[in-house]
């Protein structure tokens, strides 16, 4: 096994004014999973791609353990990588797809088979070596895909939105296996995927990417908790934190007709810099839904922010209520996330407070996170 060292790594297509990926900083531990998540067009695929030798470093290196890969040919880097479309050949048996890279190697045909027995076995493909592509599922090609990795026995496996092609159940399903089965292999992994949830479910550590920029690496629960940047602020989470820009009054921060206290240093700090707002992000579970009958009124009304509900999703255990909120003379979308037997009727107008604690303060003009 070994480490994976991006090391300012940047790439600039031909023609190209901007990079593509710019000034890449990640290490890998040795079998560390990790996934690289964004939007379309961030460069985690370039990233990944750099890695693999499939495109070229303009700037920085890569190392794998302690070899300088960068300008080394795809077959000397001793990585595996699983695809988005399985790329499967259609006129071989599930047997000779996974142990065809071994054979052009040259590896004896008693070892071939040998480890594609294994591999079938981790991967429940036994009763499948026979059979041709087509006359198995999505599913079943994925894993075809991901055995054929592991008989190679590499020391880095790389894996391009490999479940993307599979419908929501069957993603579910196999981001579990892929999961386990590194665990269980140990084998430095680096995962490319535009999908947050996977992100969140399956690495050990997140990379988030923006404009071929590194935003934030962190493991999910401190990324969740700790977002460094709006952009990380709202693009981790499902449903995406609410940001709300409001301005800074005395004790904390104006919320509706209710002053809430926010972290007073990161108050401060936004106000030294000049600014008069900031930008408060409450998590769809982090609010709380003051009472309409009494309690919790002030001589401005019920407290907090008033929402108006457009639309309410009911999942069983919870809901979630997708309103509008005027905030500044602006017309704000907000989720909020209630119990399962609170759900409120469709138009009604609930007055919500973010919990205390629980929000994060980032500069309204930066961006940049102020709250610890």
């Amino acid at each position: 096994m070994a480490t994976v060292t991006f090391d300012k790594a940047t790439r600039i297509y031909p023609g190209g004014d901007k990079p593509a990926v710019d000034g890449l900083d990640i290490e890998v531990g040795d079998g560390e999973f990790l996934v690289l998540v964004g939007p379309s067009g961030c460069g985690k695929s370039t990233s990944l791609r750099m890695l693999a030798g499939l495109e070229d470093v303009n700037a920085g290196a890569i190392r794998i353990g302690e070899r300088d890969v960068t300008h080394l040919p795809p077959k000397d880097r001793d990585i595996a990588m699983v695809f988005q479309n399985y790329a499967l050949y259609p006129h071989m048996t599930v047997a000779d797809n996974m142990g065809f890279a071994l054979k052009i190697a040259g590896v004896n045909k008693a070892e071939i088979r040998k480890r594609v027995e294994e591999a079938a076995k981790i991967l429940d493909l036994t009763e499948y070596l026979g059979r041709k592509p087509k006359a198995l599922s999505g599913g079943q090609r994925q894993r075809v895909a991901m055995g054929r990795a592991i008989v190679r026995e590499p020391q880095v496996f790389l894996m391009d939105e490999p479940l993307s092609n599979l419908d929501a159940k069957l993603r579910v399903q196999t981001r579990t296996q892929i999961a386990s089965l590194q665990r269980r292999l140990g084998v430095t992994t680096v995962y490319v995927t535009h999908d947050q949830v996977e992100a969140m479910t399956m690495g050990d550590r997140v990379a988030v990417l923006k404009d071929g920029i590194l935003q934030q690496v962190d493991s999910p629960r401190n990324m969740y908790d700790k977002p460094a940047n709006l952009f990380v602020a709202g693009f981790i989470g499902s449903p995406a934190m609410n940001l709300v820009e409001v301005p800074i009054t005395d004790g904390g921060v104006k919320f509706g007709n209710t002053v809430v206290n926010v972290n007073r240093e990161a108050v401060k700090a936004a106000a030294d810099k000049g600014d008069r707002t900031v930008t408060v992000g409450v998590r769809p579970e982090h609010f709380d839904i003051s009472s309409p009958n009494g309690s919790g009124l002030s001589k401005e009304g019920p407290e907090g922010l008033a929402v108006t509900v457009n639309v309410v999703e009911e999942l069983g255990a919870d809901g979630y209520v997708y309103g509008s909120a005027e905030v500044g003379g602006e017309h704000k979308d907000l989720v909020l996330r209630v119990g399962g037997r609170e759900i409120p009727e469709k138009g009604s107008v609930l007055h919500v407070v973010p919990r205390p604690g629980e929000t994060h303060v980032f500069a309204t003009s930066t961006g940049e996170r102020l709250s610890d």
